[in-house]
């Protein structure tokens, strides 16, 4: 049985399994440690003798240092160490690209192929609000359009996205809102979109529509509530119209290739480097094998592991752009007066993780070891195949939302505490730990703490890759099942 783990040959600490307690005999190698404290399950305890200011290492890098002498046996956590990190670095490009193990395959998923050659894993119909004033109107017009059409439509779903914004936003907030909205409307997992507005909200309706470009006016269609007598008939005339165009959609075989896949992490613990971070590397690295694309985004979990990003950067121009992402997002902590180190969360700290750089070498487990070939700012959209970084922070829903309407049609999001949340694509959980998946059996989508109970890495990401065919197909994930689907836009600035 495991009781603990060394993940890299030159760490001096470990990671406990299951509770250590005072008085036991360790055996790491050749070197015998005895425990001289409890140790919680999932958090470090010292292999060796740590002097006062030592580095701490794990995953081969220094996580933070001693602020205290630490003895051989003892509980590594908070009281005893601190982050390395403080403010905006300057970087050198030192390229270290690694290949991958796999190969190309003729893999084949069961998506939805729109008119401008994107592909939808799911047939939806939403109502997006340009301002979040309309939200209960729109939901009385699905109500209506249900009560009239009935429950059996040809939709995998009937959605109001819902959002607080649209209007009294100013410069780069107001722009966010009209670019993520906009992202939201032209989604290829929508089969049809009605945006709904109030008339009055500077997030205008034509202004948005004329941001929009080229879009399916039978497929996309626009109300402005304070122009008619009746929005909620108006309202039930539009989706009938779209319902009459998206009817007949049908899934067709679609190459994997085609996968865009948002890779997450929330409510970490000191498992998630070890399990569930590593099979979406593994799984990342497998669909870049295959001309699929992956993304990576949380910024602030990037910091103390962002080198080892650079190195990969596919050239110097993304190298640059790389550099340009993390320090401005430094910046922006700085601006507001914060520490940019001022994480991990007290769940996370519970769980094990002590310092960002704990975290976010952990985090960064998610891109595998395939090269960076683009970096998005916030609001872009995907251009480019491969391993993409995109500009968002750690917030659960704000990040899931962004990785969505970067054009991702599915988020793999790994909890070591569990999280029910959902954005407005498959939202599936990858558990750290068996214990959260047999607790939460209804948020929890797949286990990856098998990998701590033996279970060989290879076979547990077949197993994985045989559920994403059967999402990416059609199979709800429980936030579907449980109907939780939310946005949230990132807002930096002033509110009127």
């Amino acid at each position: 049985m495991i009781t603990f783990i060394k993940i890299n040959d030159h760490d001096n600490v470990a990671i406990a399994i299951r509770k250590l307690d005072e008085g036991s005999t360790i055996k790491v190698g050749d070197q015998t440690v005895d425990l001289i404290q409890d140790i919680p399950k999932g958090h470090k305890f010292s292999l060796t003798n740590i002097n006062m200011e030592e580095n701490i290492i794990k995953y081969g890098f220094p996580i933070g240092h001693a602020i205290e002498e630490i003895k051989s046996g003892s509980w590594v956590h908070s009281h005893n160490m601190k982050t390395n990190l403080s403010g905006v670095e300057t970087y050198e490009y030192i390229p270290n690209k690694l290949g991958s193990i796999y190969g190309k395959e003729s893999l084949t998923f069961k998506g939805y192929r729109r008119e401008n050659g994107q592909v939808g894993i799911r047939n939806e119909l939403w109502i997006v609000p340009t301002v979040g004033c309309v939200n209960g109107i729109a939901d009385q017009i699905i109500q209506e359009f249900k009560n009239q059409v009935g429950e059996s439509l040809p939709f995998d779903s009937i959605q109001v996205l819902k959002h607080n914004y649209g209007c009294s936003q100013l410069g780069d907030d107001h722009l966010n809102t009209r670019t993520i909205l906009g992202n939201v409307v032209k989604h290829p997992n929508a089969g049809g979109v009605l945006v709904l507005g109030l008339g009055c909200e500077n997030n205008d309706i034509d202004e948005f529509k004329e941001s929009l470009g080229f879009i399916n006016e039978k497929r996309i269609k626009f109300l402005r509530s304070q122009e008619v007598s009746n929005e909620i008939d108006e309202g039930v005339k539009l989706l009938r119209s779209i319902y009459e165009t998206s009817k007949d959609d049908k899934r067709e075989d679609v190459s994997l290739s085609e996968l865009k896949i948002g890779l997450k992490c929330g409510g970490s613990d000191g498992f998630s480097g070890i399990t569930a971070n590593p099979l979406l590397g593994k799984l990342s690295d497998y669909l870049i094998a295959q001309n699929a694309t992956t993304v990576l985004t949380e910024v602030p979990e990037m910091f103390g592991a962002e080198k080892i990003l650079m190195e990969r950067a596919e050239n110097e121009e993304v190298f640059k752009k790389i550099v340009v992402m993390i320090n401005e997002f430094k910046q922006y902590f700085q601006n507001h007066n914060q520490p940019v180190y001022e994480n991990p969360s007290p769940g996370n700290k519970a769980g094990g993780i002590t310092t960002l750089e704990d975290k976010s070498l952990g985090c960064t487990q998610k891109a595998g070891v395939a090269s960076v070939i683009d970096v998005l700012k916030y609001g872009e959209v995907l251009q480019k195949k491969g391993l993409n970084l995109l500009s968002a922070p750690g917030n659960d829903l704000v990040a899931s939302t962004a990785l969505a309407a970067s054009g991702c049609q599915l988020v793999l999001f790994t909890t070591g505490r569990g999280t029910p949340l959902g954005t407005f694509v498959p939202t599936m959980k990858i558990s750290t730990n068996t214990e959260i998946y047999e607790t939460k059996p209804h948020w929890i989508d797949f286990n990856a703490g098998t990998i701590i109970e033996d279970q060989e890495p290879e076979a547990l990401l077949e197993n994985f890759l045989s559920y994403i065919i059967q999402v990416a197909s059609g199979e709800l994930v429980n936030h579907e099942k449980n109907n939780f689907r939310e946005i949230a836009i990132f807002k930096t600035g002033v509110t009127l």
